[in-house]
């Protein structure tokens, strides 16, 4: 079997990467654990996979950390969370600036506690200047909430004769969403064996190839990572049209 990490071909690496980090909970119930015990072992992933991202030059990384329907956890686990969240920006900053990554972040931010809201304003301000890796947070987010408040923003513009129904098109309703900087993902990972994508960029992953490791997040290592882009590289993307038409196109360029 290809070593996928030396295999891998660095001029095909995927844009933009999402990943859905699941199963610290039950990580940490397998091991006996309260479930806040997984969260804390799950930001020893988030780095190492940032840091093996940027290794590769990946330029785009959103990692779905808090769900809006999240918020309907036990009190305790929500609070914790919040906690770490904020533990997390204030130690991880430093190590952001110095490896040149910046922070994004998206979700209804407006939700989150004061504190963790102030932490991650000023993280975002202290990043801005990096030019490697865009490390995209999403935080109480859901895709089902990111594209109302984008229709909204839509009827409000329509409403005050800024765009006309008409001319709405795909590119239109993309200007509306909280990724309209970032371009969309071509692959999607999910840990811990679900094989769903849970309310996370409906819209976005039209087109993503997805991958599924019955991993465990806080057991998820760039290594990990490699094998899902080596797996990546094997698919013959072709958006709805078929492998002789996109052998055609390449013998043409």
């Amino acid at each position: 079997m290809p070593n996928q990490v030396n295999e891998i071909d660095l001029t095909r690496l995927p844009k933009h990467i999402a990943i859905i980090m699941d199963g610290n909970g039950r990580w940490a119930t397998e091991k006996g654990h309260d479930r806040l015990f997984g969260h804390y072992h799950g930001v020893e992933s988030v780095r190492n996979v940032v840091e093996g991202a940027a290794e590769l030059g990946i330029q785009y990384l959103t990692l779905y950390a808090f769900s809006t329907e999240n918020w309907d956890r036990p009190e305790d686990e929500v609070s914790g969370l919040m906690e770490l969240l904020v533990q997390t920006i204030k130690s991880e900053v430093p190590v952001l600036n110095k490896n040149n990554i910046r922070l994004h972040v998206i979700g209804d931010t407006k939700m989150l506690p004061e504190n963790a809201f102030k932490e991650l304003e000023d993280a975002l301000k202290e990043t801005s200047g990096n030019t490697g890796l865009n490390l995209v947070m999403a935080l109480s987010y859901s895709s089902r909430w990111e594209i109302k408040e984008a229709i909204k923003k839509i009827a409000l513009d329509a409403i005050e004769g800024k765009i006309l129904p008409e001319n709405i098109k795909d590119h239109t309703l993309q200007k509306y969403l909280s990724t309209k900087d970032f371009p969309d993902p071509e692959l999607m990972i999910r840990t811990s064996g679900e094989y769903r994508i849970s309310n996370f960029m409906l819209y976005q992953l039209a087109y993503a190839e997805l991958y599924f490791t019955p991993t465990r997040w806080p057991d998820f290592r760039k290594e990990d990572l490699r094998k899902a882009i080596f797996d990546y590289q094997q698919r013959e993307r072709r958006f709805g049209k078929i492998s002789e038409q996109l052998q055609s196109e390449h013998a043409s360029l």
